[in-house]
């Protein structure tokens, strides 16, 4: 079982980033969560490139069509989902890589639910299989947690295991 992490952050540091890679260390035996680090690379979204697309969104959908799951954990910002994440999906919404593929969406912040709801609606559209026992909202305290940190939390690495169980499952 093959997951592609996605975070919505580029920011250095970021704890949507940090997550992602927590998950990936917690993940069970036979499942490998791999975490993209391009989508900042993605250009903005231009329909008229969409059938000849740049090199970055061709190499983002490779990456999406090999994947036997998605992972996606964003940031909200101003009560929306970000840019960057926003961006990639539109650039996947006409050549259909998330038609039926099974997504779970992590929550770094639980107070910020504006941005999640969006988010589950964009994935729901495209025809993705939201799979909601997987998706989980993580309170992350201190805010400067690493991976190591989280993957030790008691509170936080079992709510991980069993989102990334969970998506696995599918």
């Amino acid at each position: 079982m093959n997951i592609l992490a996605l975070s919505g952050s580029l920011r250095q540091g970021s704890s949507n980033t940090t997550l992602l890679h927590a998950a990936a260390a917690l993940a069970p035996d036979g499942v490998a969560v791999t975490v993209y680090e391009r989508l900042g690379d993605i250009p903005p979204f231009n329909p008229d490139l969409d059938e000849n697309a740049p090199e970055p969104v061709q190499a983002f959908r490779a990456v999406l069509r090999a994947a036997d799951a998605v992972l996606i954990c964003s940031p909200e910002y101003a009560h929306g989902v970000s840019g960057v994440m926003k961006n990639a999906l539109d650039w996947t919404v006409g050549s259909g890589e998330f038609i039926q593929k099974p997504v779970a969406l992590l929550n770094a912040a639980p107070w910020a639910t504006f941005a999640h709801s969006q988010l589950t609606e964009t994935i729901k559209t495209m025809d993705a299989r939201v799979v909601e026992e997987a998706c989980v909202a993580v309170k992350i305290l201190p805010k400067n947690l690493g991976v190591a940190g989280m993957v030790a939390s008691p509170e936080i690495a079992p709510v991980l295991r069993a989102a990334v169980a969970a998506l696995a499952l599918t």
